[in-house]
């Protein structure tokens, strides 16, 4: 509008909160005004101190984690170890020496087929002969196992001879004892008999009358 040779802006009527002082309550809003209520904030009601907050499950433990090494077989073959590898339970990892052994004398396939053929029951037994063989073989390539079992049946005969004259001087010993203790016995008896024949003999003279008795008896006759 217009005043005096001046134009006058009018502003805007501001936005006026009522004065109107309240209190918040969470429990007391319908005691204020509808526009009071309309103008104040809505606050979440806080949590009361008598309930703890609710906890959370608490996690499952996690299974460690297990490494599978392949066994000492399939580690020098360079081949994938499966499951049921019929290698693994004789030829562990810790002695890939074993392995090495026999396979540089039978060879993987030999041994692979030899085991399959077997119950398990004996497979253990099996793969002992097997490296034990083995070493011999490496140790003398022209006898082998056969020479080693040659030369202990070589040493039982030899201890078995032993044994056998051990006892026949056991035998012969036994033997000179029992002779010296009969004659033992038949010296005995022999110096007993003659301490027996050796000593006095006595004769009994009570029967005889003395010569008192026998003057007597003599006047008696020749009166």
């Amino acid at each position: 509008m217009e005043y005096k040779g001046q134009t006058a802006i009018a502003s805007p009527p501001a936005n006026t909160v009522p004065s109107t002082a309240y209190s918040y309550s969470p429990s007391n809003t319908s005691s204020l005004s509808p526009h009071a209520a309309q103008c104040s904030p809505s606050f979440p009601s806080p949590p009361s101190k008598s309930s703890p907050p609710p906890s959370l499950p608490p996690s499952p433990p996690t299974p460690p984690q297990i490494v599978l090494s392949p066994c000492a077989a399939c580690k020098i073959l360079r081949r994938r170890c499966v499951e049921k590898c019929v290698l693994a339970p004789y030829f562990p990892p810790t002695d890939p020496l074993k392995f090495t052994i026999a396979h540089r004398v039978f060879g993987a396939s030999n041994i692979i087929k030899l085991l399959q053929d077997l119950p398990e029951t004996q497979r253990a037994d099996a793969v002992s002969s097997m490296v034990y063989e083995a070493n011999a073989r490496i140790r003398d390539p022209v006898y082998g196992s056969a020479g080693a079992i040659c030369h202990l049946q070589k040493q039982l005969s030899e201890l078995q001879a032993q044994l056998a004259r051990a006892q026949a001087e056991l035998v012969n010993m036994q033997c000179q004892q029992h002779n010296l203790l009969a004659l033992l016995c038949m010296e005995v008896s022999q110096t007993q008999e003659c301490s027996l024949q050796q000593e006095p003999s006595y004769t009994d003279t009570s029967c005889f009358l003395d010569d008192n008795s026998l003057g007597s008896t003599w006047e008696t006759l020749w009166a």
